[in-house]
């Protein structure tokens, strides 16, 4: 049997993208989505889930009374509930524990840091599958988080990683100082989080949590996009002192919903 996954969330972009990760990561697999607590209650009753993935607050019914009600139902007591909240404070974290949540992922997040803890809880209740789309989901160093990047979690002598496949098709430019010309960039990885690309020194570099505006385009220029970000971290492209390549990844700060749509969008092409 399939293995089959709920995705219940209100933002539709959200649920495009967790959907895409886990098509791409677990092919076969089974994606059921909800806009709404109460519509996610009706998919269950319908469907036998082995994983949903719930927004904490959404309306009609709210995750955490969601995640109440799916632990008093027998089918449902040992499945796995991974939270996805924008509230990662200790104190929320452990109303959602006792709730009888198995996991968190606070927004944003990477894709990696989905994958990851979707496949740990699968692998606890026994229905990881095998299958090549296992292989590509092991966490990079720069997708959790600054430190790694800076302290050389991933191997300095490393020439900057191709960009993914969507990515190649756009193009970015980066404005650190609204008096100055756009500076040029190689993109590295783009997601709806965050953009991670490497820059020639020599243009100028803007300090950690900077403002940078971010101009994304196709690459034959039908559709652009400005996104508002900061200066997340930077990392010489080369272990020696006189690198003229610098990675620099930059998080979105933009709370506009018509924004994440069309980047989603862009991204999908």
């Amino acid at each position: 049997m399939a293995l089959r996954i709920l995705v219940a969330d209100d933002a539709s972009f959200v649920r495009d993208m967790v959907k895409k990760h886990l098509r791409d990561k677990l092919p076969g697999a089974e994606i059921y989505e909800a806009p709404d607590g109460s519509r996610a209650l009706a998919a269950l009753r319908g469907q036998t889930m082995d994983l949903i993935l719930s927004d904490w607050e959404m309306p009609n019914v709210s995750g955490e009374e969601l995640l109440r009600q799916l632990r008093k139902d027998e089918r449902y007591q040992a499945t796995p509930f991974i939270m996805i909240s924008s509230q990662g404070d200790r104190a929320h974290v452990v109303k959602a524990v006792q709730a009888g949540v198995s996991d968190y992922i606070t927004k944003p997040f990477t894709p990696d840091e989905l994958i990851r803890k979707v496949f740990k809880q699968l692998k606890k209740v026994g229905k990881l599958p095998a299958g090549p789309g296992r292989g590509g989901a092991q966490p990079q160093g720069h997708a959790f988080g600054s430190v790694d990047v800076l302290t050389g979690g991933a191997s300095p002598e490393t020439a900057p990683a191709a960009a993914p496949e969507k990515a190649k098709k756009l193009r970015a430019q980066l404005r650190f100082d609204s008096n100055k010309p756009p500076v040029a960039c190689v993109i590295r990885d783009l997601n709806l989080q965050m953009l991670s690309a490497a820059i020639a020194k020599d243009n100028g570099l803007p300090g950690l949590f900077d403002q940078v505006v971010i101009d994304v385009g196709t690459e034959d220029g039908s559709e652009t996009l400005q996104l508002n970000a900061y200066t997340h971290s930077l990392q010489a492209a080369e272990a020696k002192p006189d690198s003229r390549l610098v990675k620099i990844q930059l998080r979105f700060v933009d709370n506009d919903s018509a924004k994440a749509e069309q980047l989603s969008h862009m991204l999908g092409r």
